[in-house]
């Protein structure tokens, strides 16, 4: 198969990026490296900031200060076509008056390509893209995942310095979407291409990014390995977001290692993953799979009680009522039984319990 070298450079690089719509300020001062070759996610809900970045990469906005710079170069003022960017939509922008092999060469007709030439990066792309024999069809005879891939070879094959990823797979159902994931993924890295994705979806990003930026508000909160971000959370946000978290606020004891959480049966002691200032109010994050369910009431952990039980294919999730806390908390569970089937059922009697170095202190924000 023929691969498309891409573009080593620099990467991109945004320093200091801000932008106001009136008073609302959609981007604040963001900063944000992604080396060459790399994929970065920009994760977060609607709102929080990730396309204005986007679009300012882009050249569709241009930021009220700050600089982006492409390859070394400063583009925070060159229009969209000076940019050597590629882009990707969630609704495929392709021509529908134009074969598949027209779509994927416009580009490179608009840039004043010989035809020969342009020919045979046009093959070379449907190579890529696993589309061989289908350059003379329109895209309404493609399948979603097939409009996708021409419009993914449309954008590589003017051999951009950075590719934009823009929802890419929202229009796609779940089982498609995740093959494109897969595929998209294997040829950013083949062509080791520097690569911006924007997404909502949290398993999007976790399963196709080097790194994750997780944004809200305008501002990036925590970036860094999808792994890392997802066991280490460093704000309540984010580990909500990024999954689902049982969040425990309390007091940390004078012993500096536990945490006591008010309860109407009680203070509540719950281990701390590290020792922390006495006194200090703190959240504790502690995700549904890291806890463990017994099916009594033994006097380890807390006593509770399932109120839901919904199997998820390859797990179970439980909501369970622990009266000390006086709250419901959710554990997820492998499945082990038969297809469809629950290990605890509802109203049956378990106790909860984790290690304390599965717990994760977080900030509020």
């Amino acid at each position: 198969m023929a691969v498309v070298e891409g573009q080593v450079g620099n990467g991109l690089l945004l320093t200091g990026i801000h932008k106001s719509y009136g008073k609302v300020a959609a981007v604040r001062n963001l900063d944000l490296n992604v080396d060459a070759g790399e994929l970065v996610a920009l994760l977060g809900p609607s709102g929080c900031g990730k396309t204005t970045t986007l679009r300012m990469v882009a050249g569709f906005e241009t930021p009220d200060s700050g600089s982006v710079r492409i390859g070394g170069e400063e583009v925070s003022q060159l229009p969209p076509h000076k940019r050597h960017l590629g882009m990707v939509f969630q609704n495929y922008s392709l021509f529908p008056h134009r074969t598949v092999a027209e779509n994927i060469g416009f580009g490179l007709r608009m840039a004043g390509m010989a035809k020969a030439a342009r020919d045979a990066k046009i093959s070379e792309m449907l190579d890529l893209v696993q589309l061989q024999g289908r350059g003379e069809v329109y895209p309404s005879k493609l399948s979603g995942g097939q409009q996708q891939r021409v419009a993914l070879a449309r954008s590589l094959v003017v051999n951009p310095k950075v590719l934009l990823l823009d929802e890419p797979l929202g229009a796609l159902d779940k089982s498609l979407r995740e093959s494109m994931q897969f595929e998209i993924r294997g040829m950013q890295q083949r062509l080791g291409i520097t690569a911006l994705l924007v997404t909502h979806d949290q398993e999007e990003a976790m399963s196709m990014a080097d790194r994750v930026a997780v944004m809200n508000g305008g501002r990036i909160l925590q970036i860094g390995a999808p792994a890392d971000i997802y066991d280490r959370p460093k704000s309540r946000f984010v580990a909500e977001f990024l999954g689902t978290s049982n969040i425990f606020e309390g007091t940390v004891d004078v012993d500096c290692s536990s945490l006591t959480i008010a309860g109407p049966q009680g203070g509540v002691t719950l281990p701390l993953p590290e020792k922390s200032v006495g006194g200090e109010t703190k959240l504790l994050s502690v995700r549904p799979e890291r806890i463990s369910l017994i099916a009594s009431d033994a006097a380890a952990g807390f006593g509770g009680r399932i109120v839901g039980a919904v199997f998820r294919g390859n797990y179970a999730a439980y909501q369970v009522e622990v009266p000390s806390l006086g709250r419901e908390i959710f554990v997820y569970r492998q499945a082990d039984g038969p297809l469809g089937a629950t290990t605890y059922h509802l109203g049956q009697a378990v106790t909860v319990d984790w290690a304390p170095q599965d717990g994760v202190v977080v900030s509020a924000e």
